[in-house]
């Protein structure tokens, strides 16, 4: 999980995810199109996404296509997102509920 949090810290790292996450398949030349960086960067960054488990290789002939693999992020929800907002969330329902002067639990 290290790797994980190490590869999201980096914003160059996080725009070829989103670009991933906008069209998954894509080629380090496509990827280069829209990054405002060198393509030796962006070759080091998909690296460390990769070493992250963030993204997946797949080799079509002679192209080599990268995907976002979002199981670590949903990890990450999981264990360090997920448990702090249902709290929150009870909260807010709680609040709603108290405004709204139901105090019967419809839900």
């Amino acid at each position: 999980m290290d790797k994980v949090f190490k590869a999201l810290a980096d914003p160059g790292r996080r725009r070829l995810l989103d670009l991933l996450h906008r069209e998954n398949g894509q080629t380090l030349t496509a990827l280069c199109e829209h990054m405002d960086m060198t393509r030796q960067a962006v070759t080091q960054h998909l690296q460390q996404l990769e070493e992250a488990n963030l993204v997946a290789i797949v080799w079509q002939g002679r192209e080599k296509l990268h995907y976002l693999n979002p199981v670590p992020l949903h990890e990450i929800h999981t264990r360090w997102i997920a448990k702090f907002e249902r709290s929150r969330l009870d909260a807010l329902r709680d609040l709603k509920k108290k405004l709204e002067g139901d105090d019967n639990d419809k839900t």
